[in-house]
């Protein structure tokens, strides 16, 4: 039996299958039965902006309607494969803690959007005329068109990310939470800057790229709980020479061509919705308004200026100074368990202290499910180990009046100790932490959360 939510984000959290399917349902009945409203239901579904004439497809402010039915779409099917597939598979394979099976699961729900994203984008890429040519990224724009899986493509991608930054808002904050905060929204501003200012093909480039890397790391950490020793280092092998070659050397590849195809392939100038050039002033071509205009009006004016070039660079820049600095630490990390022989002989002498701790939290997530258990816990462990502990009620100490007795010398024993509370008998608990990526440098514990996350370590 589980505890009753008591906040709505864990009303949310604990009934994101039932939302989700109640959302949909009344999406498809109102569909259903109210004919007038269909040219309005079925923009959820349904790409905007078809050109019969070319049969391709232009951008616009209802294309949100369809970004929004996936952010649905995706909290659903990720709660429901989560719950009802991949979390019965860890416990096929051997994972037994209730923590460790949900982590499998989130790590198996990246792993197969990644790899379904990777394999349409790189679909994408090969049949394009920009294939191994990053020229070619520039060459057709302002061509404000595209095609229908482009375009699906892309919005699901984007609902993808603001479905991600839902999901670190509403379930349990991890430690990384900032860091993966701030990596989803400049994501979530590159994918729809790029869309709005018509630059999807450099766009689908660096999704390709990021995509390889996240669906190595996540199959690794597969095998890291599934106790796959021997393929959890291989594939670790093959996530550091993943890393490097995309999101180093070919990304740093797309970046110079931003910076210097672009001044030979492109002009800078404006152009308005049929492609002709208009009639702007130097000084308000380059304004900082012609940056975020796409956004105001996205079938308006779009100008490609040094302020707009600038501002993608910025942002591109800034992504690659931040997997440098993973980087490094993953190195750092990578040195240490090659001078120690194994993975799991680099772990710090905190190691033991947080395998207590994860156990406590597994017994609190056991009386979660059963809360006969409850009694039997408290008679177990003193008063001090309830403190911090929200889920369970705070007991009520009567102490009884002391009692005096006067007693001699040689009734007093020095032999017995009072022994020490550990840890969890004082009440300590660890914050969990799960994410798809490696945290910044700020922690105390970083070198053993790295060896936690990218090392194939055995999972306790």
């Amino acid at each position: 039996m589980k505890r009753p939510s008591s906040t709505l984000k864990e009303q949310i959290v604990d009934h994101q299958i039932g939302l989700a399917f109640t959302l949909l349902s009344a999406l498809v009945a109102i569909h259903l039965c109210f004919p007038q409203w269909r040219s309005y239901s079925q923009k959820f579904w349904q790409l905007s902006y078809h050109d019969p004439a070319s049969d391709q497809y232009n951008t616009g402010t209802d294309d949100l309607y369809l970004v929004i039915f996936w952010i649905v779409m995706l909290t659903g099917l990720r709660a429901t494969v989560m719950s009802y597939i991949f979390i019965p598979i860890a416990r096929w394979g051997g994972v037994h803690k209730p923590k460790a099976r949900m982590r499998f699961a989130e790590q198996a729900w990246l792993c197969l959007h990644h790899a379904t994203s990777f394999a349409v984008g790189m679909y994408i890429f090969t049949q394009s005329d920009y294939w191994l040519n990053f020229r070619e990224m520039w060459t057709a724009w302002p061509d404000r068109k595209m095609d229908a899986l482009l375009k699906r493509y892309y919005l699901i991608e984007f609902a993808f990310w603001l479905q991600q930054i839902l999901t670190v808002n509403i379930e349990k904050r991890r430690k990384d939470y900032h860091q993966m905060l701030t990596h989803h929204i400049i994501t979530c501003a590159l994918i729809s800057a790029s869309y709005l200012h018509h630059l999807t093909r450099v766009g689908n480039v660096i999704l390709c790229l990021m995509d390889i890397v996240d669906v190595v790391f996540s199959g690794a950490k597969l095998l890291k709980y599934l106790h796959f020793q021997m393929a959890c280092d291989v594939a670790f092998a093959v996530f550091m020479v993943s890393w490097v070659v995309a999101r180093h050397v070919l990304y740093m590849m797309v970046v110079f061509s931003v910076y210097g195809d672009t001044q030979d392939a492109m002009h800078f100038a404006c152009y308005d919705q049929n492609g002709i050039q208009a009639d702007l002033s130097p000084e308000a071509a380059n304004s900082f308004f012609q940056v975020i205009q796409p956004f105001l009006d996205p079938q308006g004016v779009a100008c490609w200026s040094p302020k707009v070039k600038w501002t993608f660079l910025t942002m591109l820049l800034a992504l690659q100074g931040i997997t440098i600095v993973w980087f490094g630490m993953i190195l750092r990390v990578a040195w240490r368990i090659i001078n120690g022989g194994t993975a799991e002989d680099s772990r710090s002498d905190d190691e033991v202290e947080a395998e207590a701790e994860e156990e406590e939290e597994e017994e609190a997530l056991a009386l979660d499910m059963d809360p006969e258990g409850l009694a039997s816990l408290q008679h177990h462990h003193s008063p001090h180990q309830h403190r911090n502990q929200h889920f369970l009620p705070q007991p009520t100490t009567v102490h009884p009046r002391p009692f005096e007795q006067e007693v001699g010398v040689e009734a007093i024993d020095f032999r017995t100790k009072t022994a020490r509370p550990s840890k969890a008998a004082r009440g300590y608990r660890k914050v969990s932490s799960s994410s798809t990526s490696v945290t910044l440098p700020g922690h105390h514990s970083d070198r053993k959360e790295l060896l936690g996350r990218i090392g194939c370590d055995k999972t306790t």
